[in-house]
């Protein structure tokens, strides 16, 4: 049994076989997806409730990007919060900080994730975080914990630092703060040592598995789109690491994003629908 605890299927990379490729993963061992409501713009938030309402294992999240935050508005704020009711909507993200691309300024990036933040506490909602650094400075690790100590901490509703890329002391600090690491189909590559290393030393019960799709497919599939059956692959990279069974990190991980988002969790057998 499985979970990709972060996925984006609404884009066009899918429009050819997404009936197929949510068979594929139901067939793979896929108990639940969590499927990112981003888009390509704040208008577009909702665009993943659709499958969570069509799907009963499939979970959807609403937020906007670092990369947009520039398009944020009074609008789009409403909107979210309205969003933040439906039943289906478990987590606000990914928000947080992109110091890598700079699609929006830094400041409006701060500033954005600071209102998202107050949003998601009013809708008790936790948040799911994305974070790139600059090349060669950890900058916005530094900015990201800080704004987290300052305006996420007292919410106690905690959140997960999705594709976790960070350093073994960013790990630790985010797990101070009650964050879930998640991990991706880069933990795969030959490139990813700190990854490997934080991967096995989190706590069991404090890290999901993803894939990110389309993006990041890991190895053996990388060049290729990823897409969310090849979560097992993630899974069975992170049991060699431990020393443990890809079907144990399997259930562990499935078990911990249940627990986390309190949901009942489905039975054995899962079959296609």
């Amino acid at each position: 049994m499985y979970v990709d605890s972060h996925a984006h299927i609404e884009g066009r990379q899918f429009d050819r076989d997404r009936p197929e490729m949510l068979l594929r993963a139901r067939q793979a061992g896929l108990a639940a997806m969590l499927a990112i409501g981003n888009g390509d713009s704040p208008a577009e938030v909702d665009c993943a409730i659709p499958y969570a309402e069509q799907h009963d294992w499939i979970w959807t999240s609403i937020g906007i990007h670092p990369h947009e935050a520039r398009l944020a508005d009074r609008d789009a704020y409403e909107k979210m919060s309205a969003l933040a009711r439906h039943p289906r909507v478990i987590a606000w993200g990914e928000i947080g900080l992109d110091y890598h691309y700079d699609h929006s300024p830094r400041d409006v990036q701060r500033r954005v994730f600071v209102e998202q933040m107050e949003l998601a506490a009013a809708a008790r909602k936790p948040i799911i975080i994305h974070c790139r650094p600059s090349d060669n400075s950890q900058n916005a690790w530094d900015d990201l914990l800080l704004l987290l100590r300052q305006h996420w901490l007292g919410s106690g509703l905690g959140g997960i630092l999705h594709c976790f890329t960070g350093q073994p002391e960013h790990a630790r600090a985010a797990l101070d703060l009650g964050f879930m690491l998640s991990f991706a189909g880069n933990i795969t590559y030959p490139k990813a040592q700190n990854i490997r290393e934080t991967a096995a030393k989190v706590p069991l019960d404090r890290f999901f598995i993803e894939t990110d799709s389309p993006y990041l497919a890991p190895i053996p599939h990388r060049g290729k789109r990823n897409e969310p059956a090849f979560v097992v692959e993630v899974a069975r990279q992170i049991a060699e690491l431990r020393g443990s069974t890809q079907p144990e990190v399997a259930r562990t991980t499935a078990e911990n994003f249940f627990r986390f988002f309190g949901l009942s969790q489905p039975g054995e057998g899962i079959t296609a629908t």
